[in-house]
């Protein structure tokens, strides 16, 4: 395709120096006349607008115009022509929408520069229209457009506080940062310094210097912040510079860190007492010990000691005492040690825990109790033992002595009810001590030294259960302790078995 000039012009326009332009090029030019006709088309704009410079001489520019947008063009190109400065301007650059040849539409920007060329009859004036085809450019202002709201909007619904600052002015913050502040609106434009307790400003400022000074780690700082309702919240800053900004703007990503050092906390709090449970226990054993050797010694030891002297006048044939009267004593001295031997053989391990049952085994701890420290224990059991195995029957008996124990130390109680009861449809054990005494302060549970309480918990936890604390309406305390009890499971032939806690399993011998 070749620069083709209008038939009508008095002169070869491609035979003036701008012909030579005009064929080279690779942009697309138009050539006008005054009246905004076409006199002359390059090889790029006949590709553009898809038809010949021949079909398109003399016709109005506006034919390359979408018929709505022909009246604002012919407004420019009347304000272009009566005015003599924006004539004198080399390229007047304006944004339209350009039409082909086949009725498409696409954006463009035009430029339009005034060009005067010598004839035989003098010089004439026209205007070379540069035409720039914006479709590309569009294109990817659209997709860069998409991108940012894109990314504006997972910046928006990011479930941690997410902004932005400016020489320390807060210019873009996101959703989850107005909630951390309980801000109803945004904390777009705040000082930075103004959201942070001011024990916070020197670390952070710390963080800020480093990664404005380069430092290509995340720095990290930490903070305290007075957030929802008023409350003093822990945030961990990452800070980040943000690079082609000047150097000052920095993006912040807050992490409100409160749940997690409370339960860190507490973890270290526990692990603790934990730790000063296990000594308690290692001493309590010892302790233990020493006793049982204290009575084997003194009890035991003693009456042994005392038979051996009664048996050895016997055999000399002593008349004081009689042989009639040294066998009472000894018989006597034999009954004491033999009731020595269950009482201490009972404190170790209750025998009837194993031979009658855990109901029958609390009943007896009960008046055990009330015979030494003068209590009144009123017990309420099943009309059957629980369905539970020797491992928690044996943790719920000493449960229950631990409970009473407590009570009979710390309460000043004169009344003690224990409750044993089953609830089958929440197929749980129910443990309930109460009694009418002072009652337990609400840090109980959490106070160093209550190692009886933290052992019970920590019993009950190891089957699943849990244990409370209350005070009942009437006073005094109640400790209630929940096991879950095993399901019961269906074995072959249409036969039950029962699954325990610890995992084993009970039933009729196959």
């Amino acid at each position: 395709m070749t620069v083709a000039p209008a038939p009508d012009l008095p002169f070869d326009l491609f035979d003036q120096p701008i012909g030579a332009v005009l064929r080279a090029a690779h942009e697309a030019i138009v050539m006008i006349d005054e009246g905004q006709k076409i006199v002359a088309m390059n090889p790029a704009a006949e590709q553009m607008f898809g038809c010949g410079a021949e079909a398109c001489f003399g016709q109005l520019l506006a034919r390359f115009i979408p018929a709505a947008h022909r009246s604002a063009h012919a407004d420019k190109a009347r304000q272009f022509n009566d005015s003599p400065t924006l004539q004198a301007l080399t390229a007047g650059h304006r944004r339209t929408v350009a039409q082909r040849a086949d009725g498409s539409e696409f954006p463009i920007e035009i430029a339009l520069s005034p060009v005067q060329i010598m004839t035989a009859d003098g010089p004439r004036r026209y205007h070379a229209a540069l035409v720039l085809d914006m479709s590309e450019q569009s294109r990817l202002r659209t997709e860069l457009e998409r991108f940012k709201r894109r990314l504006r909007s997972v910046f928006e619904l990011a479930p941690v506080a997410i902004w932005i600052s400016d020489h320390d002015r807060i210019v873009f913050a996101n959703q989850a940062a107005a909630r951390l502040f309980d801000r109803e609106r945004s904390i777009v434009g705040q000082s930075l310094w103004s959201l942070l307790d001011e024990g916070s400003h020197a670390d952070l400022r710390r963080q800020l210097a480093l990664a404005l000074g380069g430092e290509r780690n995340v720095a990290l700082a930490h903070a305290r912040i007075t957030g929802m309702g008023g409350e003093s919240r822990e945030v961990d800053i990452a800070v980040a510079a943000l690079p082609d900004h000047g150097g000052s703007t920095v993006q912040m990503t807050v992490a409100d860190v409160t749940a997690q050092r409370r339960e860190t906390a507490q973890l270290e709090h526990s692990r603790g007492r934990l730790r000063e449970l296990s000594t308690s226990v290692v001493e309590a054993r010892e302790e233990e010990r020493r006793r049982i050797a204290r009575e084997l010694h003194d009890e035991l030891g003693q009456r042994l000691t005392a038979m051996k002297m009664a048996l050895s006048a016997l055999g000399k044939g002593s008349d004081a005492p009689t042989p009639a009267q040294c066998i009472d004593e000894m018989m006597q001295m034999l009954d004491e040690t033999i009731a020595s031997v269950r009482r201490i053989s009972a404190d170790l391990r209750p025998m009837m825990l194993d031979e009658l049952g855990l109901n029958a085994a609390i009943e007896w701890l009960a008046g055990d109790v009330a015979r030494r420290t003068g209590m009144a224990v009123t017990v309420r059991l099943g009309a059957a033992d629980p369905p539970v195995d020797e491992r928690l029957a044996t943790a719920v008996f000493r449960m229950v002595q631990e409970a009473l124990t407590n009570v009979a130390r710390h309460a000043g109680a004169s009344e003690v009810r224990v409750s044993l009861q089953r609830q089958q449809r929440q197929r749980q054990l129910v443990l309930q001590v109460d009694d009418n005494g002072i009652g337990y302060p609400a840090w109980a549970l959490q106070a160093d030294g209550s190692y009886g309480l933290l052992g019970m918990q920590e019993r009950a936890a190891m089957f699943g259960g849990h244990l409370e604390l209350t005070t009942p309406p009437g006073g005094g305390a109640r400790l209630t302790v929940r096991l879950p009890l095993p399901r019961p499971v269906k074995a072959g032939r249409g036969r039950a078995k029962t699954t325990l806690a610890s995992g084993s399993t009970t039933g009729p011998a196959p």
